[in-house]
């Protein structure tokens, strides 16, 4: 059975341009591929063909998985929070190695590098619920750390 993917609003268009690019671009742009490396001849020994339709597969098999997100996909309400931390809260932290911002989304939605961490993670478990002012403590691999929420969005 299909799990939930828990997703904002801003998730699911994210998906959704993404699923029509892989539809509409690139699925003819490989298709190009394997034309143009067919018309070398014989495509057993052919490594651009090859090449042309390993990318085919994986394409495909990504436009499966953002369909099976998308039909599975339950919406994340973002509540007005006043000053707690909830999914689609912007907060930002202060602990021993400065100030951190985060943005608190649903683990399909997480781009660490961007700061959108995951609800299920350990900083984000610790924060849910927790208002400005509070401080949290956060198991990591590394031990124990202290934050402090300084500000909810």
């Amino acid at each position: 059975m299909d799990k939930p993917v828990l997703l904002t609003k801003d998730g699911i268009a994210k998906l959704e341009r993404e699923l029509d690019e892989l539809r509409t671009v690139r699925r003819s742009e490989v298709a190009e591929r394997i034309k143009y490396a067919k018309d070398f001849g014989d495509i057993s020994e052919n490594a651009e063909y090859e090449d042309a339709k390993n990318e085919q597969g994986m394409l495909e098999g990504r436009i499966l998985v953002l369909e099976n997100m998308l039909r599975n996909a339950v919406v994340i309400e973002e509540a007005p929070n006043g000053g707690v931390v909830g999914v689609g809260s912007v907060v930002d932290v202060k602990d021993e190695f400065g100030k951190q911002s985060f943005t608190i989304v649903g683990p399909a939605e997480v781009d660490v590098a961007q700061g959108r961490i995951s609800m299920e993670s350990p900083v984000g478990k610790a924060l849910l619920g927790h208002k400005v002012g509070e401080e949290v403590e956060v198991q990591s691999p590394g031990g124990a750390r202290r934050m402090k929420i300084v500000k909810v969005q």
